[in-house]
Order: C-alpha cells, then structure tokens, then sequence
C-alpha cells in the first residue's frame, strides 16, 4: 500500500472510531442484544444491526439514520448472513460513517423553535423573540424577529409563526429574482410557485412550470440566484448536458463554487 493509501486508511479509522457505537476490541461482544439486534465484527469492528427474517429471496441491507438493518429470506443461515456482512464490510463502515456526518450536520443546522433561537435567513442569523404585546404575527426588527405569540407558545405555534413568515419573504425575494433573471435569459417561466419539497430545492415541469423551495431563504442570497438561475435554464434546456451548464453559467457566473457550497448541506432538506 502506498504512502498515500496508508495515510487515508488511516483517516478513515480515525473517523470510524469517533463515528461508530464500537465495543471494546478486547472484550467480547454479545452476540444477540436487545431483540431482533445483533452484533458483528468488520474489520476489527463492532457493529450494531438489527436483523429481520422474510419471505424474500436474496440477503438485503439497508443503512439509514437508524444504522444497520439486515432483511434476509428465512431458510438463509445466521453463517451465510454474517459471510455477506463480512464480504460487504468495507461498504457498510463507509455508510455508517457517511450517515453519521450527515446526522451531525443536520444537528449543527436544527432550529430549536423558542425564544431566544437563532434562525439563518439569507446568510444572516435572525434571533427570535416572543412578545404577547406586539401587534402582528412577525415582524423583522434589525437581526431580531419579533413574534406576537403568549408566553407559553409551544414548538409546533412557534414553527408555523416563523416558517409562515419565511413563506411570505420568500414570495417577494424569489419574485424579484425570477423577473430580473428572466429578463437576463430572454424566457420566463409559464408560473412559478414556492415549493416544500423534502428531498428538492428547485424543479423545472416541461410545461414550463417552476417550483422553488421556501427554505433556500435560510441560505445566502447566492445560493437562492444559483437554484433559481438552475431552474430557469431548464426553461431551454430540459437536461443537465453541456449547453445547460453554459446557460447557467452564463445567468450565474460563479454557479460552480455555490452549487458545491449548496452541497455541503443535508440533502433531505430538513433545516426547518
């Protein structure tokens, strides 16, 4: 192994060690713990799964934000699932480290809806606070966001005030840019409407209809022009091919670094 492949494999460890609910290498693991979950060893690892017996024909894994879950046909034997297991092995520590990242950067992003809670919009930090005596639902003062909610306003009261403010914000600023954009291009979308899409930030119909997520406003304004100047394009080019790229790069100049940036995000789009 090369220099260079020591020093990565060695990260890796590094991360899988911080990353993963290991046991002691030394000690001996339960082979079956709580039920239904049982316990492995991958290359000098412990790992946690949950194991499920069915009437399909092939040995199946699944890795998500719960970790590992094994769904095998019934007359497959414990040997033959763990053999798959170590078979697969390297592919399944890569995806529970991956899940893991993702799972802490979702919590580094999580709103806590309560008073004094800091909210991103458009690259600022918002700072909310409950005042039973304002008049109005929200109202944006400086980096504060003031919302005419009691004082015991519970999480779910608290959301919907902020998200329906956002929602409204968001109107004004994706209309703004669409027009301006459109203008830029030479074609305007048939519609545009805002979207709460759980796995998309933006879509393009081949009608010409375009749906914008309501979030891309807790993210910086550049974000925002990169997602809809991505959608627009499609209004000419309905792929991802090189005269879409040249279109948006010539809308968006420096779409190249904001769509890496847009990428360092959870993309399950569950900051608020």
């Amino acid at each position: 192994m090369s220099r260079l492949g020591r020093l990565t494999r060695q990260l890796a460890d590094a991360a899988l060690q911080l990353t993963l609910p290991l046991f002691d290498a030394n000690a001996a693991p339960p082979v079956v713990t709580r039920q239904g979950t049982r316990v492995i060893r991958l290359e000098g690892r412990f790992v946690e799964y949950s194991m499920r017996r069915s009437r399909r024909r092939t040995i199946g894994l699944v890795i998500d934000d719960r970790g590992l879950a094994v769904t095998a046909p019934r007359w497959v034997s414990q040997a033959e699932v763990e053999a798959v297991l170590n078979e697969r092995a390297n592919w399944v520590l890569r995806k529970l480290v991956e899940w893991r990242e993702h799972a802490a950067r979702r919590d580094r992003i999580a709103i806590r809806w309560e008073h004094g809670a800091a909210v991103p919009f458009l690259g600022e930090t918002l700072t909310l606070s409950i005042e039973p005596s304002h008049a109005g639902s929200a109202l944006r003062d400086g980096t504060m966001l003031r919302l005419a909610l009691p004082p015991g306003a519970g999480r779910e009261q608290i959301q919907d005030t902020v998200q329906g403010w956002i929602q409204q914000q968001a109107r004004a600023c994706f209309g703004e840019r669409v027009a301006r954009f459109s203008r830029q291009l030479g074609v305007a979308p048939k519609r545009w409407s805002l979207s709460s899409a759980r796995t998309r930030w933006g879509s393009c119909s081949a009608d010409g209809s375009i749906r914008l997520n309501w979030r891309l406003m807790h993210f910086p304004e550049e974000i925002v022009d990169y997602v809809i100047c991505h959608e627009l394009a499609h209004l000419k080019e309905l792929n991802h091919g090189p005269v879409f790229w040249r279109t948006v790069g010539e809308l968006f100049p420096e779409y190249q670094r904001v769509r890496d940036l847009l990428r360092t995000y959870p993309d399950d789009v569950t900051i608020s």
